[in-house]
């Protein structure tokens, strides 16, 4: 006699089955994604235990000394781990008041655009910086920075002193940011048109209908449709705060602007990877990547009380 506890995996195999039967090209089409996932983010958390240990690559992870907190102790009890946080933290979040708004700024000024030519237009020339390599862009900037460069001529036209901007640590973080913006903001514009696209046109007559000028139309109608998508994306940008991908960084910085522009990252591969200290390396990512979870989960709980959209 089959008891209700037996029939009930056998019921939910069964259901199981038929659904694999069913919709096999989709599970197909998806085991690629899955397989990557497993392989490249997965299975390598089994190396974050090296953070631990005193990694020997001639003994191996199993193999190698465990010293349990040394690393994260010798990280926050460093010189410079004051530094590196606020420059992190102050990249990120000048790269979210200023540059996270520009594509939204954009997206809305080319959606008041009456000419359709003139709007591809734009939309082509801010698309460009996007498929600039970030070796190219590094190296035009340290040529526009530079003594003789235009940027330096315009801060010396302006009452500056005729010193490189890329020497100056007070310049680097607009620098940076600006640069970011430039190269970004045309593709982080794509989302934001495709949302506007989405949003009923009846809305728009209904508030011309009711007297509503354009200014009130983007404030009634524009913005609440872009809201849920930068509720969402803006949550996704502030679980990023303590990170800063370290190419761009290494490409533009020098000793004599290690006050600003020195970073975690680039901490890291100094310390960490170039002395082959990577133990070292993997505790200071750990403690990253801990932190950026607990921002995401923050701002995501934020998002869901204030405006009632969020990703989980």
């Amino acid at each position: 006699m089959t008891t209700p506890s037996t029939r009930a995996p056998a019921g939910y195999l069964s259901r199981l089955g038929r659904d694999l039967a069913r919709n096999r090209v989709a599970y197909l089409l998806l085991l690629p994604v899955v397989a990557y996932f497993a392989v490249f983010h997965y299975v390598p958390m089994y190396g974050t235990l090296i953070a631990f240990k005193d990694f020997n690559p001639a003994a191996g992870i199993a193999g190698s000394e465990w010293v349990g907190l040394d690393w994260f102790r010798q990280f926050f009890n460093g010189l410079f781990v004051e530094r590196l946080i606020a420059n992190t933290l102050l990249l990120n979040i000048y790269d979210v008041l200023f540059g996270f708004p520009a594509p939204i700024i954009l997206a809305l000024l080319l959606n008041e655009l009456t000419s359709e030519r003139f709007r591809r237009f734009v939309q082509t020339i801010t698309y460009l910086p996007h498929f600039i390599s970030v070796v190219v862009v590094a190296g035009m900037l340290l040529d526009f920075a530079a003594r003789d460069g235009i940027l330096t001529q315009v801060a010396v036209a302006l009452g500056g002193t005729p010193d490189p901007l890329i020497n100056d640590p007070s310049w680097f973080r607009t620098l940076f940011v600006g640069s970011e913006i430039w190269q970004s903001v045309g593709w982080g514009s794509i989302i934001y048109l495709a949302t506007l696209s989405a949003i009923n046109p009846s809305l728009y007559e209904a508030a011309r209908i009711d007297g509503a000028n354009r200014w009130q139309r983007m404030v009634h109608v524009t913005l609440p449709g872009l809201l849920p998508i930068v509720s969402t994306l803006l949550v996704l940008r502030l679980g990023q705060l303590m990170t800063v991908g370290f190419e761009k960084v290494i490409l533009l910085y020098n000793p004599g602007t290690y006050e600003t522009a020195d970073v975690i990252s680039t901490y890291v591969y100094r310390h960490g990877i170039l002395d082959a200290n990577y133990s070292y390396a993997a505790a200071v990512g750990l403690c990253n990547s801990a932190v950026a979870l607990l921002l995401l989960v923050a701002a995501n709980r934020l998002s869901r009380k204030l405006t009632g959209n969020s990703i989980w």
